[in-house]
């Protein structure tokens, strides 16, 4: 692996990472409250 493979690869891992957040974010302000609802107190 060259040295620019390398970068670009990291640049994709870092790339890679912001959009699974960008993803999970909006999965996860969904999940919480159902979850909540579903709990018996």
């Amino acid at each position: 692996m060259t040295v620019p493979d390398a970068k670009q690869l990291k640049a994709l891992e870092q790339e890679n990472a912001r959009l699974k957040k960008l993803l999970a974010e909006p999965l996860l302000e969904q999940v919480v409250p159902q979850e909540v609802l579903r709990k018996k107190w």
